[in-house]
C-alpha cells in the first residue's frame, strides 16, 4: 500500500477545506461578533494539518483507482473531526462528540442535530454550520459523478453504462478535472437561483442564501429551531419544494439538458421518471391519511412539503409530525430509503438501484416459468452486466444487514424505543436527518455511544458504504 501519495493528496484537501473557515470571519465581522478568534484558530489547525500532511510527503506518483477509496474515508473522517473545531472553540458544542456529530452531519449533507437555540446562535457559526452542508453536497456530486464510477462502489457503474450521451463514460467533459468545474458552475448557479427565489419570497438576504445551501445541498439544516416552520410562509415552502425536487435529480442531467437546450432529455430520463412518480404517489397516499384523521388541517400544504423534503432526504420540516397517523410518517421515512436519483446530492439507495432490483426481481420470475429463456435487463437500449446488477444485489444486502445491525446497537446501547432508534438509524443512513419519536427534533438526548454508531451510518451512507467496508479488507492492505 502506498501512503504517502495518499497523504499527500489529503493534506492537499485540508489546505482546500481551511480556506472555507475563513468565510466565516467576514460574516462575524459584518455582525460584529466575537467568534472571530475561534474561526482563526481553527483555520490555521487546518490548514497546519494539511500542509504537514503535503510537505512530508515526496511522493510525486499518480494516483491509482484503488488510492480512492482510502482518500475518500480518510478525508471525511479527518474532515469531519478538524470541521468540529469552531464548534468547539465557539462552546456551541457540549463536548467533543457533538461537535463531531454536528460536523459530519453537516458534510454528509444529513442535517441531524444535536444543538438547540439555533435563534440565539452567532449568525458566524449558524453561516459555517450551512456552508459545512452545501460544500458536502458539491463534493457528493463530484464524487459521484466522476469518482465513485471508476471505482466501482456498489454498482456505480450501471449509472455510467446507462445513461444517455456524454454522461455514459461519468465525464461530462473530456477530463475529470473539467467535469468537476462544469459541475461546480451548476451548482453554483443553482443555489443563487435558490438564493434569489427565497429573497424574493421574503426571506432577508441571510437566511436567504442560508437556506440556499442547505435546500440545494439537501442537508436540511436551519438557522432557525423551528426549520421552515419559522416562516410560515407558502411561497418560501414552494421554493424549497421546487428546488428539493432538483437537488433530488442527477446534476448530470441538468447539465446534459442545459448544453443540449433541450428538456425532453429530462422525459428520456427512466431513473427521473421513477423518482417525479415516486414522489407523487407518496405525497398522494400521505394526504389521504392526513385527511382521514380527525382534527388534522392544511393537510395538503403540510402533507405535501414533508414528503418532498423527507423523500429527497433533505430534512427540512414546517409541522410537527410526530402526531401523524404512524402510516403517513413510516411510508415517509420509507421513500428516504430510495432516496433521489444517481449523481444527485440526495441520501439514500438512489432510484437506479432500486430500478435494477424491481427489474432483477422479475428476470428471476421469468426465470422460474421459462428455466432456459435468456431474459436481459435493460435500462433504455443498453443492458446492464451481470457483474454491475450483482454489485447492486451485494449492495443492497450490505445496507441491510448494515442497517438492522446498527437498530440492534442502539437499542442495546440506548433507552430508546424501537421505533426510535430504527427511524435514527434509518434518516442517519439515508442522510435524512430528523427522525421519528424521540429523535424527531434533534438527537441531543442520544447518549454518546448512540451519537457515534449514528455518525458511522452518516458516513456509510453519504460514501455508498463499500468505499469504506472495502478498507477493512486484508486483499485492500496486500498490495
Amino acid at each position: 500500500m502506498r501512503f504517502s501519495p495518499v497523504l499527500r493528496i489529503t493534506g492537499a484537501l485540508l489546505l482546500l477545506f481551511s480556506t472555507a473557515q475563513l468565510v466565516p470571519v467576514a460574516v462575524a465581522l459584518f455582525y460584529n461578533e466575537s467568534t472571530i478568534p475561534a474561526f482563526l484558530t481553527a483555520f490555521a489547525i487546518t490548514a497546519g494539518t494539511g500542509a504537514v500532511l503535503w510537505f512530508a510527503s515526496g511522493d510525486r506518483r499518480d494516483l491509482r483507482s484503488r488510492d480512492g477509496f482510502l482518500i475518500t474515508g480518510l478525508f471525511y473522517i479527518a474532515l469531519g473531526a478538524i470541521g468540529a473545531t469552531p464548534l468547539l472553540l465557539t462552546n456551541v458544542a457540549e463536548s467533543f462528540t457533538d461537535a463531531v456529530f454536528e460536523s459530519l452531519s453537516g458534510l454528509t449533507t444529513t442535517g441531524a442535530t444535536v444543538l438547540t437555540g439555533l435563534d440565539d446562535l452567532p449568525r458566524s457559526v449558524l453561516f459555517y454550520r450551512q456552508l459545512l452542508q452545501w460544500l458536502g453536497g458539491m463534493g457528493i456530486i463530484v464524487l459521484a459523478v466522476a469518482v465513485l464510477p471508476m471505482l466501482g462502489v456498489g454498482g456505480m457503474q450501471i449509472y455510467r453504462a446507462e445513461s444517455p450521451g456524454t454522461i455514459k463514460n461519468a465525464n461530462l467533459r473530456p477530463r475529470i478535472t473539467h467535469t468537476a468545474q462544469a459541475l461546480w458552475l451548476l451548482y453554483l448557479g443553482i443555489t443563487a437561483a435558490c438564493a434569489l427565489a427565497y429573497w424574493a419570497a421574503g426571506m432577508d438576504v441571510f437566511d436567504a442564501v442560508c437556506h440556499a445551501f442547505s435546500t440545494v445541498a439537501i442537508g436540511g439544516f436551519s438557522t432557525h429551531d423551528a426549520s421552515l416552520a419559522h416562516f410560515d410562509s407558502v411561497a418560501v415552502e414552494t421554493v424549497a419544494m421546487v428546488f428539493m425536487a432538483l437537488a433530488g435529480m442527477s446534476f448530470a442531467l441538468h447539465f446534459l439538458a442545459l448544453s443540449k437546450r433541450n428538456p425532453m432529455v429530462y422525459a428520456q430520463d427512466a431513473e427521473l421518471r421513477l423518482y417525479l412518480g415516486v414522489l407523487a404517489v407518496c405525497a398522494v397516499i400521505v394526504i389521504g391519511l392526513l385527511l382521514r384523521a380527525p382534527g388534522e388541517s392544511g393537510v395538503v400544504r403540510e402533507g405535501l412539503f414533508q414528503v418532498v423534503s423527507f423523500a429527497t432526504t433533505t430534512g427540512f420540516t414546517t409541522t410537527d409530525y410526530s402526531g401523524w397517523p404512524l402510516a403517513a410518517t413510516v411510508l415517509m421515512t420509507f421513500a428516504a430509503f430510495a432516496g433521489g436519483c444517481a449523481g444527485s446530492t440526495a441520501g439514500g439507495l438512489k432510484m437506479y438501484r432500486v430500478m435494477l432490483i424491481y427489474r432483477q426481481g422479475l428476470r428471476e420470475i421469468r426465470r422460474l416459468i421459462h428455466p432456459n429463456g435468456v431474459f436481459p435487463i435493460k435500462f433504455g437500449q443498453r443492458q446492464v452486466p451481470d457483474r454491475a446488477a450483482d454489485a447492486v444485489w451485494g449492495f443492497f444486502a450490505t445496507y441491510l444487514i448494515l442497517f438492522l445491525a446498527m437498530v440492534f446497537v442502539m437499542l442495546v446501547i440506548s433507552d430508546l424505543d424501537f421505533l426510535s432508534a430504527y427511524s435514527a438509524v434509518a434518516a442517519n443512513l439515508n442522510n435524512l436527518g430528523p427522525g421519528l419519536g424521540d429523535v424527531a427534533a434533534n438527537y441531543q438526548n442520544v447518549p454518546t455511544a448512540g451519537k457515534w454508531v449514528l455518525m458511522t451510518a452518516m458516513v456509510l451512507g453519504r460514501l455508498e458504504i463499500f468505499t469504506l467496508l472495502v478498507l477493512l479488507s486484508p486483499h485492500y492492505w496486500r498490495s
